[in-house]
C-alpha cells in the first residue's frame, strides 16, 4: 500500500483528516486488503479509491503450502512482471514468522544460492517490501492459523544491505506505531557480510536483530562459493562485528549452513571457534545457527544429522553457543529462489 498516495488522495477528494487514518489502521491494524471491507467508510467512498490505489503492488501468481501446514511459500509478480517469492513459516509452535525479500534477485552469486544463481535485476522499494507482510498478515488472518504472528526476517531473496535506503524505510514504517507496529527486537535483518550494513544497522537500528550468513570460517572457501568475501573477507567482518557490539552490545547469530565434507569437518570447526573468540565480547555475544542445506543448486549435499549434532555439541564444549535450526520448506521449494527461479 502506497499510503503517501493514499493521503494526497484524500486530501485531493476533499475527505477530512481523519479518514486517512481509519483506512490507514484498516490496512495495517486490521489487515484487510480491500476498501469494500473497510466499515467506517462509505460504499461510494470505497469503490473510488478502489479505482485509483491498489492495496498490493503485486498479484499472487501461487502459493505452496507444507504438507504439515507449518510453512506456506508465495510467487508474486509485480507491476514490471517481474516475480518474488516469500516465505512463511512457524518454526516455533505457536509461533510464526515471515521471511521478506528486499530485491529481485541478487547480485551475490553465491554458489549454493538459487537467488544468486539467476541474477539481478533490481531493488525492491519499501512499498514492495512491507506489501509482503501485509500480504502475510491478511493470509494468517483469512486462514484463522493457529498461533501469533509475531516476527519478520529479511532473509528471503536479496541482500538487504546493498538496498539500504528501501529497506531502511521499509524498517520505519513496520516498526512505527502508527503502521504494523513490530518491536524492533522481533526483526531481523541478514547480511552476507557487507561492512557498511552491519555499521548502518548498528547505529540507525540497534535494537534490530543482526545475523551474518558466515557459512565458511576460512577465506579461501569463503571466497570460493561466497564471492562477497572477496570484496569484504574474514578480517573486516571481524572488525565490523566489533563495532556492532560496541554500538549496541547485542547478540548476533552467525548463520553456518552444513555442506557435507566442505565446512562440517573438525578443522572448519576450529576454524569457526578461533574466529569467534578473536573478537572481542564474541564468545559471549555471538550464537551459531546451524542449517542443514536445503539443497537448491551447485551440486551441493546437505550434512548429515549424526554430524550436525556432533558439530553443535563440539562448539559447546568450546563455549560457543549453537543451535540447530529446525528445517521447514524443502517440498515447498523454501530454499531463497527456488520458486522464482522456475518461473
Amino acid at each position: 500500500m502506497d499510503f503517501n498516495k493514499l493521503q494526497l488522495t484524500l486530501n485531493e477528494m476533499g475527505e477530512p483528516a481523519f479518514r486517512y487514518k481509519q483506512i490507514r489502521d484498516a490496512f495495517t491494524k486490521q489487515f484487510t486488503l480491500d476498501f469494500e471491507s473497510i466499515s467506517t467508510i462509505s460504499k461510494s467512498l470505497a469503490g473510488d479509491l478502489g479505482e485509483k490505489i491498489f492495496p498490493l503492488s503485486f498479484k499472487v501468481e501461487k502459493i505452496l503450502e507444507s504438507k504439515d501446514g507449518l510453512s506456506y511459500k508465495a510467487l508474486l509478480r509485480l507491476a514490471d512482471g517481474l516475480v518474488i517469492e516469500t516465505v512463511l513459516l512457524s518454526p516455533l509452535s505457536g509461533r510464526w514468522s515471515a521471511c521478506i525479500s528486499s530485491q529481485v534477485g541478487c547480485q551475490l552469486a553465491c554458489r549454493f544460492c538459487a537467488t544468486g544463481q539467476g541474477g539481478f535485476r533490481r531493488n525492491l522499494t519499501s512499498e514492495e517490501i512491507t506489501d509482503q507482510v501485509l500480504f502475510w498478515k491478511n493470509f494468517f488472518k483469512e486462514r484463522k492459523l493457529a498461533g501469533k504472528f509475531s516476527s519478520l526476517v529479511f532473509m528471503g531473496m536479496g541482500e538487504p544491505f546493498l538496498n539500504w535506503l528501501e529497506v531502511k524505510n521499509a524498517l520505519k514504517v513496520l516498526i512505527s506505531p502508527d503502521f504494523f507496529n513490530f518491536g524492533s527486537r522481533s526483526i531481523s535483518v541478514s547480511t552476507s557480510g557487507i561492512v557498511e550494513g552491519i555499521k548502518n544497522l548498528a547505529r540507525e537500528f540497534p535494537q534490530i536483530n543482526l545475523a551474518i550468513s558466515l557459512i565458511f570460517p576460512n577465506d579461501k572457501d569463503r571466497s570460493k562459493y561466497m564471492p562477497v568475501n572477496r570484496r569484504f573477507n574474514l578480517s573486516q567482518l571481524k572488525k565490523a562485528l566489533a563495532y556492532y557490539f560496541s554500538k549496541t552490545n547485542r547478540k548476533v547469530f552467525l548463520e553456518y549452513v552444513m555442506f557435507k565434507g566442505i565446512n562440517d569437518q573438525p578443522a572448519q570447526a576450529d576454524e569457526l571457534i578461533e574466529f569467534i573468540k578473536s573478537i572481542e565480547g564474541g564468545t559471549k555475544l555471538i550464537r551459531v545457527n546451524l542449517i542443514r542445506y536445503n539443497a537448491a543448486s551447485g551440486g551441493l549435499a546437505p550434512s548429515d544429522s549424526k554430524t550436525t549434532e556432533w558439530f553443535k555439541d563440539y562448539l559447546a564444549k568450546n563455549r560457543i553457543g549453537a543451535t540447530i535450526r529446525k528445517s521447514l520448506g524443502a517440498e515447498i521449494k523454501g530454499a531463497c529462489g527456488q520458486l522464482a527461479g522456475n518461473q
